[in-house]
This record gives C-alpha cells, structure tokens and sequence, in this order.
C-alpha cells in the first residue's frame, strides 16, 4: 500500500506548506522560503509579475520571450539570437549545475560552453534561481556572472502564468525593475512607453563583427557571413575540415568572393529579417552565382527574402531544445533546437525557386528549404544545437556535399558526443 502523505502547516508569513510523510517527520517535498517581493516584470499591456532580483541589480527594457528547454542556460543566454530580449526560462530551477570559466576551451580554441564571449540577453526570468550549484566546472552562481556582466535577472515569478500571458497575447516589450515599489510602476509604464520596439531595433548590426576573423587553417575555405552566429556553427564547419572567416553582416558580394570560399554560411541572429537589407542583396548575388550557399534560423528568412519570400512574425516563436520537424522528402520526424521569432510565408513560397525541405509538426510553419536548381538550402532551426539535440547535424554535412565533399559511407550514423 502507497505511502499516505498530509501537508502540514506553518506560522512563517513566508513559507509554503511543506509536504510531509504521514509516518516520519522527513519533508518529501520541500519548497523554498520566500523573502519580500522586491523586484518586478512589467509587460507592455499592463500586467506585473512580482519577484526578488538577482544578478546586476539593474533595470533593462527588452522583448520578453521563453525557453522551453530544460538544459543549457549557459548556451542560452550567450546566443547572439537573444539580443534585445528578456528571457524567461520554463523550467522551475536555472543554475543548478553552476556557470564554467570562459577559459575552458574546446579542440577548436573556442570557449567551450558558450555560444559568443558574453551575456547577449537583456535579462533573465526565472521560477528559482540555485545558489548553490553542484558541477567540477562551475566557476560562479548563476547571480554572480549575471551580475558581472551587468545584467539583471528576477526570480520567484510565476513563470508558468508568464508563459501562458505571451502565448495567449503574443511576446511583448517588457521592463524588469529592481528594488521597486509598487507605487513605482507608473514610472516604468511611462519609461516602456517611450522605448524602441524590439523589431525596429537593427540588433544584427550591434552583434555582427565588425572584421573579417578568420578560425582555423587549410586552402579549404567557407565564409560565414554574421548576422550573430553562435560559435556551434563556427566548431562544425572545422570539425569537417574547413577553415572559417566570419564576415560582418553587411558584407558585399565582392567582398565575400574575395576570400575565395567554396561555400558560404548565413547565420543565425536577432531581430527582424527585414532589416538585414545588405546581407539580403549579397545572398541573392551568391544564389545567382551558384555559390553553394546555407542559410541557418535568421539565415533561412534572408535565404527566402532573397529568392522573393516574405516573412512575418510568429506570435510567441519557437525557443526551446524539443521542437519536432518533419523532412517532408523521407517524412522522418526529428527533434531540433530553436530559437526564433520569425518564420517564412508559406503563400509567397510557391511563386519563387524554392520549395519546403522541413516543417513543424506543431504549427506546420516552415522550418526549412531548398532551391529547385541551385546549390542552396536554408533550416529555421539550429543543426548546430549547443545545447542539443544533435539529431539534425547532417544538414552540415549536405552543406558540404554541395561543395563536392561528401561523407563516407557509414558516416552518416552519429552520436551525440560529436
């Protein structure tokens, strides 16, 4: 017979129940105590959501936006893709296995659990923030290198009515306040009232190189052009034996050519595609001159709107690491890591030379394509992952055979720890 549970009170003003075992005086459940309220997230339609600051103790204004993922904060919070937003995360504990060192390195010499060299987001949102992190790697708390990169984060926010705000509105501007009062608020209404929104801010710009940087050695060249690349994209294309020189994102077409590469990279960042009017020209030069070309999340957007796509903006965009998508040439299903809040239209897709590679199986929006004749495909989602899953890395792979250098036989069977 099941072991009978009561929950038992306290007199704390503060503390939860705390559930307990009907037949020892062990807690089964223990909830954390909750200190005075003395921060808080206000939303751009009016709606405040208490909690305890943590971090830098600022105040920061930007898009607020979630992550469903359960793993990777690090990663998360060092995507050049996040500029501009806040970000909330969906899972009830962040920070439990602590932050490493910049220092550590991976094979490649590049920071070895970070996607840029710093905090990209403008705050972070949380259900508990851990204190006391347990991992052989971790260097500091999740508050202590929030806050020595200036960056505020609030926790105790019941992030689970948060989320379900943005899904049922849509993602918004938001302002995180800290060691406010209440009678405070309409300041910060009035001071998110006057801000930039977040899709008219030219965030790739602030992200992008502003020099050509050049990884690795070898005659065997790709350029990544960056529009906010993570530093995945940067490890995979090595790992496959290419040298890289990341380019700033509104690098002209002569200018990519004249480094010579076999293929070219459009990556991944913020903001709204529509922007990027350079880097779209350049992308249509590169497609015309059958330059083997991939585009990758906000690369896809400018893959399309350079063929003649448009885009439009999803109402809370996929962000997390276990959004399915369907390759609709095999109809095989795969788990990828997104991060994104603009999509492909579907109905201005089939007046242009590209046709749908992958679709999400949740809202069947499109997650990838592929041109009718030229060497060049583009995918919503991240092949690179960091932090995973590793399902859809082949797409690097297909990248390569368009530069005539195919995989062996046999090798299309991974594991995660590549």
């Amino acid at each position: 017979m099941p072991e009978q549970t009561e929950v038992t009170k306290t007199d704390h003003p503060h503390r939860l129940d705390t559930l307990k075992s009907a037949t020892t005086d062990s807690p089964l459940l223990r909830v954390h105590e909750a200190s005075s309220k003395d921060a808080f997230l206000l939303l751009q339609d009016g709606s405040i959501y208490f909690g305890r600051g943590f971090g830098s103790g600022s105040d920061s204004v930007g898009e607020v936006v979630f992550n469903t993922g359960m793993v990777g904060y690090p990663e998360s919070l060092t995507d050049p893709s996040y500029a501009g937003q806040i970000l909330c995360f969906t899972y009830p504990l962040i920070g439990n296995y602590g932050v490493p060192s910049y220092k550590e390195r991976d094979a490649f010499g590049l920071p070895k659990s970070f996607e840029s060299g710093s905090i990209q987001v403008k705050g972070a949102v949380v259900q508990e923030a851990c204190k006391t992190p347990s991992h052989w790697s971790s260097e500091k708390t999740l508050s202590e290198w929030l806050a020595s990169e200036g960056v505020p984060g609030i926790e105790g926010v019941d992030t689970r009515a948060l989320v379900t705000r943005l899904r049922e509105v849509g993602v918004m501007m938001g302002i995180i306040a800290n060691g406010q009062d209440l009678d405070q608020a309409d300041r910060f209404r009035d001071q998110l009232r006057k801000a930039a929104g977040y899709d008219t801010i030219h965030l790739v710009r602030e992200v992008s190189v502003r020099t050509p940087v050049v990884y690795g050695t070898g005659d065997r060249r790709v350029a990544l052009i960056d529009c906010g690349a993570k530093l995945g994209i940067v490890r995979n294309l090595l790992s496959r034996g290419y040298q890289v020189v990341r380019l700033p994102y509104d690098s002209s077409y002569s200018e990519v050519m004249k480094h010579d590469p076999l293929g070219v990279v459009v990556s991944n960042g913020p903001g709204d595609p529509k922007l990027c009017v350079e880097t779209v020209g350049c992308v249509e030069s590169l497609i015309g001159s059958d330059v083997p070309t991939l585009g990758i999340c906000l690369g896809e957007q400018i893959v399309g709107m350079a063929a003649g796509v448009e885009t439009f903006k999803l109402k809370y965009g996929h962000r997390g690491q276990n959004k399915p998508c369907i390759d609709l040439s095999t109809a095989r299903g795969y788990v990828t890591s997104q991060n994104h809040g603009f999509a492909l239209d579907p109905n201005s897709l089939s007046k242009t030379d590209l046709k749908a590679w992958f679709v999400n199986a949740d809202d069947h929006t499109i997650e990838g394509v592929y041109h009718r004749s030229k060497p060049c495909i583009a995918v919503q989602f991240h092949p690179e992952a960091h932090p995973g899953p590793y399902d859809t890395n082949f797409v690097f792979d297909k990248f390569a055979e368009s530069m005539g250098h195919p995989r062996k036989r046999g090798e299309e069977i991974r594991s995660v720890s590549k």
